[in-house]
C-alpha cells in the first residue's frame, strides 16, 4: 500500500510539472506569435508594447490591433480544439473521433455558408451564433440517427452516423460554394481554417462560449473515465450512460461551434492531440482533458507562426499547415503504437 501510495504521489508530481512546462511552452510560443510577421518585431518590443503602450508607436498598434487578437483566438480555439477532441474520444471510445469526424465542424461551416449565401451574413460576429445553431442540430441529428435500431447509440454507429454526416454536409457546402461567386470570395479563407483578420470583437464574441464549453468539459472527466470502461461497468458503477454521453456532446457542441465560427474548420489538432496526451498522462481523463487543453493551443500557434515565415510577404492559412504537420505524424503515431480502445 505505501508503494503504490508512493507511486501514486510520484505520478500526480510528474504530471503536475508538466502542467507547468506546457504553460511556460504555451507562454513561449504566445510571445512568438505576438513578434512573427511581415513586420518582425522584436521580443524587447513585444514586452514594451503589452506592459507600456504607446498608441504613437507603429509596432505597438501592429501588437494591439492584429497580433494580439489573433494570439488570443489561436489560445481559445486551440484549447477548444483540444478539449472537444479529447471528450469525443472518450464519450464515442472510438480513437478516431474528433468534431470533424462526427459532423460537428461540417455542421456549424454549412450554417455558416447558409448565412453568407441566403441571408448576406457577412460580420464574422454572427458566425458564432450560426455555427453553434449548426453544429448543436448536426449533433442531434447524428445521435438521434445512432439510436434508431436495438442498441442505441452505440460508439460505432455514432462515428458511422457522424461520418455519413459529414459527406452530405460537405457535398452541400461545395455545391454552394461552386454556385455563388460571392459566397466562395466572402469564407474562402475562413473555410480553410485561418486566425488571421480577427479584432477583439471576435474575441468578445465566442469567449463566453469557449469558457462554458471548457468548464463543462473538464468537469466531464469523471464520467468520461466511467465510459472508457463500457457500458456495462459504467452502469454497474451507477452511471446514467445517456446523460453522461449528452453532457459529453454538449460540451463538444458548444467547443466545437463556437471554435469553428471563429476560425473555420481545422481538422485534425482534436484528432491527434488527445492521442498524444494519452501516451504522456495514461488512461485517466483527469489529466488527459488539462494536457489536452494546453497542447492544442501550441500546435496550433505554432502552425500558425509557421504559416506567416514560409511565404513572405504572404502567409499560408493555419488549416493547410496543420493538415500538412498532422498527416505524417498521425501515420506515425499510428504506426509506432497500437491504438489501445477507448
Amino acid at each position: 500500500m505505501a508503494d503504490q501510495a508512493g507511486h501514486h504521489t510520484e505520478k500526480t508530481a510528474r504530471l503536475t510539472l508538466g502542467l507547468l512546462l506546457l504553460g511556460a511552452a504555451l507562454l513561449i510560443i504566445a510571445m512568438f506569435s505576438l513578434s512573427t510577421g511581415a513586420r518582425a518585431i522584436p521580443l524587447t518590443e513585444v514586452w514594451t508594447a503589452l506592459v507600456a503602450f504607446d498608441p504613437n508607436a507603429t509596432e505597438h498598434r501592429i501588437i494591439w490591433d492584429l497580433r494580439l487578437p489573433r494570439t488570443i483566438v489561436g489560445l481559445l480555439v486551440g484549447a477548444a480544439l483540444g478539449l472537444a477532441g479529447a471528450v469525443l474520444q472518450g464519450a464515442t471510445r472510438n480513437p478516431l473521433a474528433d468534431p470533424s469526424i462526427l459532423g460537428i465542424n461540417a455542421g456549424a461551416a454549412l450554417a455558416v455558408v447558409l448565412g453568407v449565401a441566403f441571408l448576406g451574413m457577412t460580420q464574422l460576429y454572427i458566425y458564432v451564433w450560426l455555427a453553434f445553431i449548426g453544429s448543436g442540430v448536426t449533433m442531434i441529428v447524428v445521435y438521434s440517427v445512432a439510436s434508431l435500431g436495438r442498441d442505441g447509440a452505440t460508439p460505432v454507429k455514432l462515428a458511422l452516423a457522424g461520418a455519413a454526416m459529414t459527406a452530405v454536409l460537405q457535398s452541400v457546402i461545395n455545391g454552394i460554394l461552386l454556385t455563388s461567386p460571392r459566397t466562395l470570395d466572402e469564407v474562402r479563407f475562413w473555410q480553410v481554417g485561418s486566425l488571421s483578420g480577427h479584432d477583439i470583437e471576435i474575441v468578445i464574441q465566442v469567449a463566453p462560449f469557449l469558457a462554458a464549453g471548457m468548464m463543462l468539459a473538464l468537469a466531464t472527466a469523471r464520467l468520461l473515465d466511467g465510459l472508457s470502461m463500457g457500458d456495462d461497468v459504467a452502469r454497474a458503477l451507477g452511471q446514467r450512460i445517456a446523460v453522461s454521453r449528452g453532457l459529453a456532446g454538449l460540451a463538444a457542441v458548444t467547443l466545437a461551434g463556437a471554435a469553428t465560427a471563429a476560425a473555420g474548420p481545422i481538422a485534425f489538432v482534436g484528432l491527434t492531440v488527445p492521442h498524444v496526451a494519452r501516451a504522456i498522462t495514461g488512461p485517466g481523463y483527469r489529466w488527459i482533458l488539462p494536457y489536452s487543453m494546453l497542447m492544442a493551443p501550441i500546435l496550433l500557434l505554432g502552425a500558425d507562426v509557421i504559416g506567416r515565415v514560409i511565404a513572405p510577404p504572404g502567409e499560408v492559412q493555419v488549416g493547410i499547415v496543420t493538415a500538412f504537420l498532422g498527416a505524417p505524424f498521425f501515420i506515425a503515431l499510428v504506426r509506432r503504437r497500437k491504438l489501445a480502445a477507448l
